[in-house]
């Protein structure tokens, strides 16, 4: 498959029921340090920089509703600053619900630039994502804990992406939801913002957590989403631990906690990369099990118990297909 020049994002019709509005922003453009939509409120008292950001992509709506009754019920900080931010908002305004994954980016995955030889290349075309990379950028160098919200392209059980340092897995742990928890090395195609800088050094206490809330217009993606923001507020000491607690009280009790390690990402080398079925994610596979092909290149499970993580729809080369992983202890 080669990438669609217009449309859907995928250059595949949309399967799944759009039952998420993504909310009115504009309330929120002139932020509060002179970086659109970007808001950072200090208590004054010492203590990390907590931030949420939303709408990397702008098909996810799940982290705007959620930020955006953050912003409604006016939290602020106990310690410490707290910041909401909404990123990719040109994306986020360019949303119809007739074409959902059209608006994932408006020229190329905002989430896939945050390594300095991108943001700092001065001869690289200037997009509307790195515009927005380099716009944000002093802000997210003086962010110590992060939680970047995202949702996925199928259905599946909400996730964290707690990338490769332990540190991330332990984030995780204190947050205590999503119940399922992936380490792994991101994309060859390029950093993700919750890998940018300190998030990604095992020598920096910096520390970031990305959540995959669901598929991505589905009703339950904003009740993870929901439930993530508030526990990791809880979680980091940057608001009451009684934050949410009416919200919260119809919410079930988490499941106990499940670990998995990447151990490859499969990043698409040819224009023929087709999947052996119709994967839907956490799919458990024994070892041997064929996935797809990459032209006439077999992938199988590698592990015993082999589970896929997030199987693409956009199969075109350069692009990650699927994660191998395996599950660990915790």
């Amino acid at each position: 498959m080669t990438a669609p020049k217009k449309g859907s994002a995928t250059g595949l019709p949309n399967p799944f029921p759009v039952e998420l509005t993504p909310p009115d922003i504009t309330p929120y453009a002139a932020g509060t340090h002179g970086i659109p939509y970007v808001w950072t409120f200090d208590s004054g008292q010492p203590g990390p920089h907590v931030a949420l950001t939303a709408i990397v992509h702008g098909n996810e709506p799940c982290g705007a509703l959620t930020l955006d009754w953050l912003m409604r019920q006016e939290v602020r900080p106990v310690r410490g600053k707290l910041s909401l931010a909404f990123v990719n908002v040109a994306a986020h305004e360019a949303f119809d619900p007739a074409v959902p994954d059209a608006s994932r980016w408006i020229d190329e995955d905002f989430n896939r630039l945050w390594s300095p030889a991108v943001l700092d290349d001065p001869d690289r075309p200037l997009t509307e994502e790195l515009r927005r990379a380099r716009e944000i950028r002093p802000w997210l160098d003086t962010v110590d804990l992060l939680l970047d919200i995202h949702s996925m392209q199928t259905p599946s059980a909400p996730l964290t992406i707690a990338g490769l340092r332990p540190k991330g897995r332990e984030l995780a742990r204190s947050v205590g939801y999503p119940d399922l928890v992936i380490n792994d090395h991101g994309h060859a195609e390029g950093m993700r913002m919750r890998d940018y800088g300190g998030f990604s050094d095992p020598a920096s206490p910096r520390n970031a957590m990305l959540v995959e809330c669901g598929q991505h217009w589905e009703a339950a993606a904003e009740g993870a989403a929901m439930e993530t923001a508030i526990r990791f507020l809880r979680a980091t000491g940057a608001t009451a631990p009684d934050l949410g607690a009416d919200w919260m009280a119809s919410r079930p009790a988490p499941a106990p906690m499940r670990f998995f390690q990447v151990s490859r990402a499969v990043t698409i080398q040819t224009d023929d990369f087709r999947f052996a079925q119709d994967w839907s994610g956490l799919d458990v596979l024994p070892e041997g099990t064929l996935i797809g092909h990459d032209g006439p290149t077999e992938i199988r499970a590698p592990h015993p118990v082999t589970v896929l993580i997030m199987p693409s729809r956009r199969l075109w080369r350069g692009k990650t297909a699927v994660r191998l992983a395996e599950p660990v202890d915790g």
